[in-house]
């Protein structure tokens, strides 16, 4: 009898058109992650609201992508993955539509939740799929070009958007993504196929809404730490509810004979340090592009789109080398690609951190593309290192771990590097006394940032020595590739 596998063997030409439908979809709606972020502006002056409220236009995106990834691991073993695609393209394209005609921002935010509904599936299909379609001896290859997606996307979406900007209203934003959307659902329908085994596992309510409890507690209590509108004792009510919501969430997987989310993921030594080493990348990535526009802005008086483009070359050379690292690993394995990506990041982003008024933009660009190096070693080696120690069934679930932290270090990172940005900048000027000069706020903004990078820089080598610890367990690992 013929199995899936069979077939594809047999169907070969059709892969390389089913992961362009894959990646196109999964870049579309992380690139919509950030597109809003540099309309907030316009946004506050067009619809009266604070920046606490136009905020929630990017929290309450992540909140709903945090919470629907573990979710679409149980729905992969569920339904097909056209039924799941197109289910999650048809969500976005109706978000977008909404947003193109949102005339408040009650309307705009219910809109990018419906958006993130999309995107929070969309994710873990494409990861899952495409690791299913390409064989054990190529996976780093197909990482490296999801990988791609995932980190291009948002680092792309505030460098369209500030550009479109310039010259049209906000919702050129949405009308842009209309026929990229219709694109991709049109692609899906002539292109994708079921790849995926379903095996119709039981529905467990409960675990649902304690991941969804613990996640968007978490999530948010996160978020909001740095946001003075915010009560702080509804910041520490919500990281508890987060926590105990998880904790039961732990141990209601590891009691169900048919887990939402198969958690034992962790009791292999490599993919539990794998984990930890995306969570440290990705709140690099994310936090480094906040940092310096803001530093760009706020510091050399740079309009949003310069500082965007300054970010544009490593963008650019992390994309490019993103998927040359998944086939460098193909070759060589994670043991030594690892902690030489760690290496590099962790070397630039101490030079970053010694940067001041006088560096110029070249200079800043220059060092932060040897940073976007770095990320494209590290991040596929790592996803890949992770997977392989798990078996064909188990992946969808470690797909959706590695994606829900990826979501939980981006809002971590923001407010940590953020927030430690502000401290360093408010204690520069607390020693300063009345002698507060437009040159001294200047210093002080860079005094803050090389506080925030100082701390990423310590929390970068302790990736380094982790990714070292992997190499030990690589050589005990027979897993490995």
């Amino acid at each position: 009898m013929e199995t899936k596998k069979d077939n594809l063997e047999k169907n070969k030409y059709n892969v390389k058109a089913i992961l362009a439908v894959l990646l196109f979809g999964g870049f579309l709606s992380l690139f919509n992650e950030t597109i809003l972020n540099v309309a907030f502006a316009k946004l506050m002056v067009e619809m009266n609201i604070t920046a606490t409220t136009v905020q929630w236009l990017a929290t309450g995106y992540v909140l709903i992508v945090g919470i629907l990834v573990p979710v679409t691991a149980f729905l992969i073993h569920s339904y097909t993955t056209r039924q799941l695609f197109l289910s999650a393209m048809i969500l976005f394209l109706v978000g977008t539509l909404f947003a193109v005609f949102s005339t408040s921002f009650i309307t705009l935010l219910i809109s990018r939740m419906i958006q993130a509904t999309g995107t929070g599936m969309l994710i873990p299909i494409m990861m899952n799929t495409a690791l299913v379609i390409s064989p054990p001896e190529k996976r780093g290859s197909t990482m490296g070009l999801c990988v791609c997606a995932i980190l291009f996307g948002p680092a792309l979406g505030p460098i369209v958007s500030g550009t479109l900007l310039q010259f049209f209203p906000w919702q050129s934003l949405f009308i842009m993504l209309v026929p990229l959307t219709l694109i991709s659902i049109i692609s899906a329908v002539l292109f994708l196929k079921n790849v995926s085994e379903i095996t119709k596992p039981k529905i467990d309510y409960l675990s649902i809404v304690l991941s969804t409890v613990g996640l968007s507690g978490i999530i948010y209590g996160i978020s909001s730490i740095n946001d003075i509108n915010v009560d702080k004792l509804i910041v520490i009510v919500s990281f508890a509810v987060g926590i105990i919501g998880l904790f039961f969430f732990v141990k209601r997987q590891l009691l169900l004979k048919q887990p939402m989310l198969e958690l034992r993921a962790f009791k292999y030594p490599i993919f539990s340090i794998c984990v930890i080493l995306v969570i440290i990348t990705q709140m690099i990535v994310f936090s480094m592009n906040m940092l310096l526009p803001l530093l760009l802005q706020n510091g050399l008086n740079k309009s949003p789109l310069i500082a965007a483009l300054v970010l544009l070359p490593s963008i650019m050379i992390s994309g490019a080398m993103t998927p040359i690292a998944g086939k460098i690993f193909d070759k060589i394995g994670g043991r030594k690609l690892i902690p030489v990506g760690y290496l590099i990041i962790c070397i630039f982003m101490w030079l970053l951190s010694r940067i001041g008024s006088s560096t110029s933009m070249i200079t800043i660009a220059t060092l932060y593309c040897f940073v976007g190096l770095g990320t494209a070693l590290v991040g596929p080696s790592t996803q890949t290192s992770a997977l392989n120690q798990l078996s064909r069934d188990n992946q969808a679930d470690g797909i959706a771990i590695t994606s829900t932290a990826i979501q939980i270090a981006a809002a971590l990172g923001s407010t940590l590097f953020v927030g430690l940005m502000s401290v360093g900048q408010n204690n520069y000027l607390n020693n300063m006394g009345n002698a507060i000069t437009e040159q001294v706020k200047l210093q002080a903004i860079y005094s803050g940032f090389r506080y925030s990078l100082t701390a990423a820089v310590i929390i970068v080598a302790i990736g380094f020595i982790l990714s070292l610890l992997l190499g030990y367990s690589f050589k005990k690992d027979s897993k490995q590739i």
